[in-house]
This record gives C-alpha cells, sequence and structure tokens, in this order.
C-alpha cells in the first residue's frame, strides 16, 4: 500500500482530468445529442433521415477506433491541438448518439395529446418542444442520462490508449510501469471509478425523487 499513500496526489491529479474529461463529453455531447433529438423528431424529412443516418453510423464504431482516427487523423489535414480536447471532439460525437436516443425516448414518454394541445393553441414545432415536451419528458430522462454518464466517465478510460496519460488511467499505467503492482494500483484506480459510479447513481435518485415531489 506505500505505492499508493506515497502517490495520493498523482491519484487526485488523475482523478480530476478524469472528471474534466467526462464532464466536458457529457455537455458538448448532450448539446449536439439535443440537436440530433430534434432532428429526429423534426417534420421535416431530411432532418430526420439525417439524424437517423448520424446515429445509425456512430453508434456502429467501436469508440476507441473513433479516438484512434481523431488522434492520428486530424493532423493529416492540418487541424493539430491537445490530445485532450481532441479525445473530448472524438468522445462527444460519438456519445451524441446515444445522448439522442436517451432524449428521443424521453419525449415519446409525454402524451400525445399535450402535444396536439400545444399545437392547438397556436405553438410552433420548437415552442412545443421548449415549453411542453422537454419539462415532461425530463423526468423519465433521469435515469438514462445518468447511466450515460456512468458510461461516458467508465469509458474515458480509453483516451489514455491514445495518448492522454494524465486521466486516472494513464497515470495508473504509469505507477504499474514504475512499482510493477497491479493489483495495488489497478485495483486504487478501480476504487475510484466505482466511488464516481455511486456519486452519480445517488445523485440521479435524488433528483428523480424531487422531479416526482414536484409532479
Amino acid at each position: 500500500m506505500d505505492v499508493i499513500t506515497s502517490h495520493l496526489g498523482v491519484f487526485g491529479r488523475g482523478l480530476l482530468v478524469s472528471l474534466e474529461l467526462s464532464g466536458s463529453t457529457f455537455l458538448f455531447a448532450g448539446l449536439l445529442g439535443l440537436l440530433l433529438a430534434c432532428c429526429r423528431i423534426s417534420p421535416v424529412l431530411p432532418l430526420r433521415l439525417l439524424g437517423r443516418a448520424y446515429v445509425a453510423v456512430l453508434r456502429s464504431v467501436p469508440l476507441l477506433v473513433l479516438l484512434t482516427l481523431f488522434v492520428f487523423g486530424l493532423p493529416e489535414i492540418g487541424m493539430v491541438y491537445s490530445l485532450f480536447w481532441t479525445a473530448v471532439t472524438a468522445m462527444s460525437l460519438y456519445w451524441a448518439a446515444f445522448f439522442c436516443e436517451a432524449v428521443r425516448s424521453g419525449v415519446r414518454s409525454v402524451p400525445a395529446g399535450q402535444i396536439e394541445a400545444g399545437r392547438a393553441l397556436g405553438l410552433s414545432f420548437f415552442q412545443v418542444l421548449r415549453l411542453v415536451v422537454l419539462p415532461q419528458s425530463f423526468r423519465s430522462m433521469v435515469q438514462p442520462l445518468a447511466s450515460l454518464l456512468i458510461a461516458v466517465t467508465l469509458n474515458s478510460s480509453l483516451a489514455s490508449a491514445v495518448g492522454v496519460t494524465q486521466e486516472l488511467t494513464g497515470q495508473t499505467e504509469l505507477l504499474d510501469q514504475q512499482y510493477a503492482q497491479p493489483l495495488v494500483t489497478f485495483g486504487a484506480a478501480a476504487l475510484c471509478y466505482v466511488a464516481i459510479t455511486l456519486l452519480i447513481g445517488r445523485l440521479a435518485a435524488l433528483t428523480e425523487r424531487k422531479l416526482m415531489v414536484v409532479r
């Protein structure tokens, strides 16, 4: 355990970078996923087809493959920026497809009669979406979005495979190479991920409970 106690700062910095990576990815994936969900439920056929094609393609590509394509492909076309933001870009594009489907499933939970009532009042498609559909559908999206955030956080460890060694798994690998104690180092990293997962689950449960009270 001396490897852990003497390198708490390393684990702390790695955990912080992992949280920054996951948080940034979830934010940008959420914005793009919401836009894609609007396209998928739009009355405009080309937008629906575009959203459907995006989701179908991105969900069919392994995340590690997409990360590799971005890290080694973008410099080939003259786009060079930090590995951290390259990973965030690739992961955001990937998880946006899943975010889109989570939002779309939540929208489906809203009774069609309320949507029709909104249209009867003269509201536009986006007004119905913003004022009627999304506020109600959010209640049913809490757990799916929490599960998605957990998946984003756990899969952020793949960024270490393409050079983002500052995050938790990357730092753990460096420590293991130095001390050859994989059970101890990766066991500590696993406990960190478990703690994050439990915290997200707890916050999701509290949020869902409060929304049920408001309802």
